[in-house]
């Protein structure tokens, strides 16, 4: 989240705008600078007022990014001037970093308040990370109901189904009636906020269908909920690993999802809100460990914390580059009689690097969404080499041509143009084999393939190209 910068001091509460003539985003999305300087100015002079004006409407989305663009000392001191009026489900809009370090100046008793009228899901996961003695405290000060609840969420694993389920939900038996059902709907005030389908479950609670909301206000009040439901089809359970339940979100449109223990009794729903926040999170982490960046790394992080997390997979490709080193120094008779080679050996391995990568990239994805099987595979695998042959032949010409032009020798540019091909080739089968045989190993194909397939690229490029130089123009 980019933090926003002012152009001016700030203005003093006396000086601020008025509300109604600031808006809370500008034209590009960002937080307008005059919104910010009027929430510091509320919160130097502890204005609640003042405060709950800007501040107190805001949806729990953009309150989260107000919260990000304040200073570390500012957060603390908005959810405390804000009091009651401070929506905790804000909490987890923002970074990791920034809710741990708010919550250390929170009074417990305050948090306790705080996340007592929260979904479920949203309480386990702002308490989640609470020190034991502090979550316990919390979960002390809070209703009996509520707190078996967030203590079953909580003890189900960190990425799983359960950790990530609404515990409120709409069931009824199946002879109910659609009328019974609408009735039952109408008149009962603790309902979830937001709900699209109900749940028909046995006596035991065990569930038997569902029944979305736009079926049930089709029929008739007569009929029973048995006769209209739909069969259980796609059914998580709460020890599900969350992206397998996101797959099947992704792969059948699902809008929600029942969740059940294992005697298959229902005792959560997740919803297509939940689910987004787990694709977008498994994109976010791919992207960063295909850069060899922690999936954790948040931009509040400090210096030292994020040096030393970038620190490992930096020295693991030190370690390749000096292999690939090694290589051109097989090789230093041939480059001290042509110059030439030098000049051209990096656009050898460049043009692999990032043949490579790319290749890479399409495999890593197409396993995180499961695209590659062991029936495709082959095909999969077959494809990348061809594509790397022919962008080889392609970029062979090419280069070829420049290179004889350059430095006036038409057999450098065959020279170049064999290793180019060679090269890339090589790049396309290690760009989709190597994620494939870390993936059957059990190492994360998004983490540890740049290093490897940056290595077989350099080493490839540099041998194929300098080892044709030396056979084609007899320098060994």
């Amino acid at each position: 989240m980019r933090s926003v910068s002012q152009a001016a001091p700030e203005p003093t509460l006396a000086e601020a705008p008025s509300f109604a003539d600031l808006a809370f985003r500008d034209a590009e999305g960002e937080i307008r600078p005059a919104f910010l300087a009027a929430v510091r100015a509320a919160i130097e002079a502890a204005d609640h007022d003042r405060l709950v004006a800007l501040a107190g409407d805001l949806y729990e989305a953009d309150l989260g990014q107000l919260i990000e663009a304040l200073d570390p000392e500012e957060r603390p001191r908005l959810v405390a001037i804000l009091g009651a009026d401070f929506d905790f489900a804000a909490l987890t809009e923002v970074e990791d970093t920034v809710r741990e370090e708010i919550l250390e100046e929170i009074p417990n008793e305050k948090i306790a308040e705080g996340v007592r009228d929260l979904d479920s899901d949203d309480a386990v996961y702002i308490l989640e990370d609470l020190e034991p003695e502090d979550k316990e405290e919390v979960l002390a000060r809070l209703p009996a109901e509520e707190r078996v609840t967030i203590e079953r969420g909580l003890d189900y694993p960190e990425d799983s189904a359960g950790r990530l389920m609404q515990t409120d939900f709409i069931a009824a038996p199946p002879f109910w009636t659609v009328g019974q059902m609408i009735d039952h709907l109408r008149e009962t005030t603790d309902l979830p906020d937001e709900f699209y389908e109900l749940y028909v479950i046995d006596p035991g609670g065990r569930i038997i269908g569902h029944v979305p909301l736009n079926r049930l206000l089709r029929t008739r009040r007569p009929e029973r909920l048995e006769t209209i439901m739909h069969e259980a089809d796609h059914v998580a359970r709460t020890t599900d690993d969350k992206t397998d339940v996101a797959d099947l979100f992704k792969r059948y449109n699902l809008v929600s999802i029942p969740v059940t223990d294992e005697g298959n009794r229902l005792v959560g729903v997740l919803t297509f809100d939940d689910i987004v926040d787990v694709i977008d999170d498994e994109a976010d982490a791919e992207i960063r460990a295909l850069g060899g960046v922690k999936s954790d790394e948040e931009l509040s992080d400090t210096v030292m914390e994020t040096a030393r997390a970038r620190f490992s997979w930096l020295f693991v490709n030190l370690l390749t580059a000096i292999l690939a080193s090694a290589v051109i120094d097989l090789f230093q008779g041939a480059l001290e009689k042509m110059v030439a080679l030098a000049v051209l050996m990096p656009i050898v391995a460049s043009q692999g690097g990032n043949a490579g990568t790319q290749t890479m990239t399409v495999a890593v994805r197409a396993l995180a969404t499961r695209a590659i099987s062991a029936a495709n595979a082959p095909r999969v695998v077959l494809r990348e080499v061809m594509v790397g042959f022919i962008n080889g032949i392609a970029f062979a010409v090419l280069m070829g041509a420049v290179a004889a032009l350059w430095f006036k020798n038409a057999d450098l540019g065959y020279v170049i143009g064999i290793a180019i091909v060679v090269n890339l080739v090589a790049a396309g089968l290690a760009g989709v084999m190597i994620p494939l045989l870390l993936e059957r190993a059990g190492v994360d194909p998004a983490v540890a393939s740049g290093p490897f397939v940056t290595t077989v690229t350099d080493i490839v490029g540099f041998f194929a190209f300098l080892g044709v130089a030396t056979l084609w123009f007899g320098l060994g």
